[in-house]
């Protein structure tokens, strides 16, 4: 599958955003969702995780020593026990979906306690320049950027992650502001006696 010119430039500023916080669980179990047909970011991470599972509907089912995935929409619950992956990345994916809430509260669900989500999205400012991009000179992929249903910035993020009860732990823009970049926790429970 031929890609855009500038698709595999913008998924490697992705993937290195997302090392040092793989780099925080050694031997870590990744959720990886919005993986992609060729699943690059578990294939490029493997030697840095425990093990891993991308999820999307483009991917074919497979399975080898690491890594596994499951063809699925990312409309419903995940198949998968609560509380069973120490990160979940949802890279370049957020702005495709219909429900980003159910999403966001089925990765806070999947998460163990003390877990990280580590997104990428694309920041409203983005949406006439990727458009540009896209249809006029034709080096990001117009059918992904047809499918985008919403752009986000800090202060939507900070409101549906918040709402899903998840807590945001980094918040930057990169990209000259045209994509965000977050990494959210979810917290322990407290140990206080009221």
């Amino acid at each position: 599958m031929k890609e855009p010119i500038l698709a595999p430039v913008l998924r490697r500023m992705r993937v290195r955003k997302v090392l040092p916080t793989i780099h925080r669980y050694p031997d870590c179990r990744l959720l990886d969702v919005g993986c992609g047909w060729d699943y690059r970011l578990l294939k490029t991470v493997e030697p840095f995780i425990g093990s891993g599972v991308g999820i999307d509907f483009k991917v074919r089912d497979m399975e080898s020593t690491k890594i596994k995935t499951v063809r699925m929409r990312l409309t419903g619950q995940l198949p998968f026990e609560s509380e069973s992956f120490d990160i979940v990345t949802m890279l370049a994916v957020l702005e495709h979906l219909s429900d980003p809430l159910h999403m966001i509260a089925e990765t806070k669900r999947v998460l163990k306690k003390g877990g990280r989500l580590v997104l990428t999205v694309p920041s409203k400012i983005a949406k006439p320049i990727l458009e540009f991009l896209a249809y006029r000179l034709h080096i990001v992929s117009e059918v992904e950027v047809k499918d985008h249903s919403q752009y986000f910035n800090y202060r939507d993020l900070r409101e549906l992650l918040c709402y899903s009860g998840l807590t945001i732990e980094q918040h930057r823009y990169f990209q000259m502001g045209m994509n965000n970049y977050c990494v959210a926790i979810k917290t322990k429970p407290t140990d206080s006696k009221l």
